[in-house]
């Protein structure tokens, strides 16, 4: 049995949406296995045993006292995690798989584990340990002096970014990282000044590495595509004429996931009967899962996902409220923005508003180490609500 203390609420909605995840894995790999000749059960049994491997992991980390692990198991977790990124660019073809020129998962016996999924966890980790020693005070400070304090996470930020955006293509999982820390930050008590400067660096560094990548200039064009008659509409004529682009390649994946979306209506096509995964789109179970989902779904179907979605993030906000230790507090605050902020991310992309980023939505795309890594944070949240019980809220 869990903890009677832990948090069963978050527990459960975990649970239900690695079901629909595991399920979707089913349902929506049709095509992907027919092109690579697999079994019809690929996909769903490599996702089944991600699951109950990582359903086990939130239960026995819920059973751990935090004041005892919590702190030695976010440094190794952090330190191990950087570790294998920096050795990833060297690893041979037969132990490193590549994806997009680069080289992403580290391939073990019977799982291939992708360290950035890790690393999230554990640069949340570190970052909450950090400013909870630097920013939680009571100590007014000049912008000159915050800037001086946070030099050194800036620094930890831009290996980051060398690692994931540079070396791993992923300037989706930078910009997710990015907005988590800077939520962190005000959260510890930096002041909005602070908050603008770094948006501004944010910025800048997005639009140099958007700008000097041809793959990400042709995805935004994409984008431009499909948003450019909905936004040139609301702007004076003159304005809307010049900065409309003509000869943009087609988004073809924005259309397919409309129509997928317009196909699913308010009940859906029913489990295994949409139509988005036999061609149209490649690998629906992955980036694309909430296309997927609500067509089959329809609108109950993502309604739920969306409700489980919020849930969890308000019970990890409200265990973080509930806490007066400044590290978990702040852990509990980063972990809810990175599984809020990939879900919108992903939608936001999906329904064609943002450029699409490649962002796994928590629990629902295929894929293990992100399951297992997804799992292991809530596990960590799991174990600080045993003390959030007894705290004032």
């Amino acid at each position: 049995m869990m903890d009677s203390r832990a948090d069963r609420v978050l527990f459960l909605c975990a649970c239900g949406l690695i079901t629909i995840g595991v399920l979707m894995s089913y349902s929506l790999s049709t095509y992907t296995t027919l092109a690579y000749r697999y079994s019809d059960f690929h996909f769903f049994e490599r996702e089944f045993v991600s699951a109950v491997f990582g359903i086990m992991l939130m239960w026995m980390f819920a059973q751990l006292a935090p004041e005892k692990y919590f702190l030695k198991f976010g440094f190794f977790l952090f330190f191990l995690a950087l570790i294998l990124m920096l050795l990833m660019p060297f690893l041979p073809e037969s132990l490193a798989t590549s994806a997009g020129g680069a080289k992403r998962w580290i391939r073990l016996p019977l799982i291939s584990i992708a360290p950035s999924e890790f690393f999230k966890i554990g640069f949340i980790f570190f970052l909450a340990w950090s400013f909870s020693r630097k920013f939680v005070d009571n100590h007014k400070r000049t912008i000159t002096q915050e800037i001086l304090v946070i030099l050194p996470y800036i620094a930890v930020f831009f290996i980051a970014v060398l690692l994931i955006a540079v070396m791993q293509n992923d300037l989706g999982q930078v910009i997710l990282l990015a907005l988590t820390l800077v939520v962190m930050l005000i959260a510890a008590g930096g002041s909005s000044g602070l908050f603008g400067i770094l948006l501004l660096i944010s910025s800048v560094l997005a639009g140099i590495f958007i700008a000097i990548s041809p793959h990400r200039i042709a995805r935004l064009k994409t984008w431009w595509a499909s948003a450019q008659d909905s936004v040139l509409t609301i702007l004076p004529e003159r304005m809307g004429a010049y900065l409309r682009v003509d000869n943009l390649p087609e988004p073809y994946q924005i259309l397919h996931a409309a129509n997928a979306i317009h196909n699913g209506g308010f009940f859906g096509q029913g489990l295994g009967n949409g139509t988005i995964k036999l061609g149209f789109l490649s690998e629906v179970h992955t980036d694309m899962v909430l296309a997927g989902i609500t067509e089959e779904g329809g609108l109950l179907g993502l309604s739920v996902c969306v409700g489980l979605i919020i849930t969890i993030v308000w019970r990890v906000l409200k265990n973080a409220n509930r806490v007066q230790n400044d590290v978990y507090y702040l852990f509990c605050i980063g972990i809810a923005m990175l599984v809020g902020l990939s879900f919108l991310m992903n939608a936001l992309g999906v329904a064609g508003l943002i450029p699409l980023k490649g962002i796994a939505v928590p629990f629902l795309s295929y894929g293990g180490s992100s399951m297992l890594a997804n799992c292991l944070a809530l596990g960590l949240v799991l174990s600080i609500s045993q003390k959030a019980q007894y705290q004032k809220s």
